[in-house]
């Protein structure tokens, strides 16, 4: 089958680190052209991974023919503008997380996908690693009884001031960089939440820590907290009325091994999986819906309705004395 020619968008560190470098392990897709507002950037990450185009801007790269998708890392409140012009231009998209900073931005970019015919993807790779897939048969297969409580975290401390994700003007905050983790494990294992309630701490314009509650209908409840100004801290934990299981790196495992620690009653199950790359599988499985036509394990409708969810966090955190400054 003809491999997928991969466009990217930008020259962010996510790209050049994580997501092209998958690109070139992958089995379905090859790395055909990047493209930087400078040329000189752009030129640099082609030689260093040598793809062999290079353009000096997005529009360029969009008029490329020969390119089938794109890969969009630009900043969350460019997702919109670029990804419904790469719908325009007929390229598949897959976009970094989250899709857009706001529920009605990420509807936009669906109705572009759905109106031109093609393929849109948020780009959340841990959705793909086979921890997830094991949790979710676990839940599902009444291992932990009925599931009613999500607990997850998801904090870091980024230290340069100039970066993206404290910038308020490009979408920034640790809401939207990892508690969209949060609250999408806590939707794919809950469902759709009733209510929410959050409080965060901001500063310059952006959360930088905040804690939320989502509650479910019939008594269900997920509790986690995010930061981009935290030690940090990462885990996972569902509680059923029968069991426990916990994840020690739900949203960024390492490569080698992962353990699942499934706890009922007295005994103490460790169910060990083999080491994945969650971004090479999250590449090969768009391909293989580019390439078959078959609906993603992950559809866009869902990256819209997560958005909901930080869409009604972020405006309880921000009434009254929710949000402390």
């Amino acid at each position: 089958m003809t491999r997928l020619r991969w466009g990217i968008l930008s020259t962010a560190r996510i790209g050049i680190r994580r997501v092209i470098p998958a690109i070139l392990r992958s089995r379905t897709g090859i790395a055909a052209a990047v493209a930087s507002r400078d040329g000189e950037r752009a030129a640099a990450v082609a030689a260093q991974f040598g793809i062999p185009r290079a353009y000096g801007s997005y529009e360029a790269l969009l008029a490329d023919r020969e390119i089938d998708a794109v890969y969009i890392p630009l900043p969350n409140s460019l997702h919109a503008e670029w990804a419904i012009a790469a719908a325009e231009a007929g390229k598949h998209v897959l976009c970094e997380k989250p899709l857009a900073p706001t529920a009605a931005d990420a509807q936009r970019m669906v109705d572009a996908a759905v109106r031109t015919g093609i393929l849109l993807q948020e780009a959340f790779m841990y959705r793909f690693h086979p921890q997830i897939e094991r949790l979710v048969d676990l839940v599902r297969g009444g291992r932990l009884g009925a599931p009613w409580l999500v607990r997850s975290a998801f904090t870091f401390t980024v230290r340069a001031p100039q970066d993206i994700r404290l910038s308020p003007v490009l979408g920034g905050g640790g809401l939207l960089d990892v508690g969209c983790y949060c609250v999408n494990l806590s939707r794919l294992l809950l469902g759709e939440p009733d209510e929410v309630a959050a409080a965060a701490v901001e500063e310059g314009g952006v959360d930088v820590r905040c804690a939320g509650l989502l509650t479910f209908p019939g008594g269900g409840a997920a509790l986690f907290d995010c930061g981009i100004r935290a030690a940090y801290r990462q885990f996972g934990e569902v509680t059923g009325t029968d069991g426990v299981i916990t994840l020690a790196r739900p949203f960024q495992p390492e490569e080698d091994a992962v353990t699942i620690l499934l706890r009922r009653g007295e005994s103490e199950e460790r169910l060990n999986l083999p080491g994945a790359n969650q971004y090479v599988l999250m590449i090969d499985h768009f391909g293989g819906c580019v390439q078959t036509g078959r609906t993603p394990r992950y559809a866009a409708d869902d990256a819209v309705a997560n958005l909901r969810v930080l869409d009604r966090l972020r405006a309880a955190a921000s009434r009254g004395a929710d949000i402390l400054t």
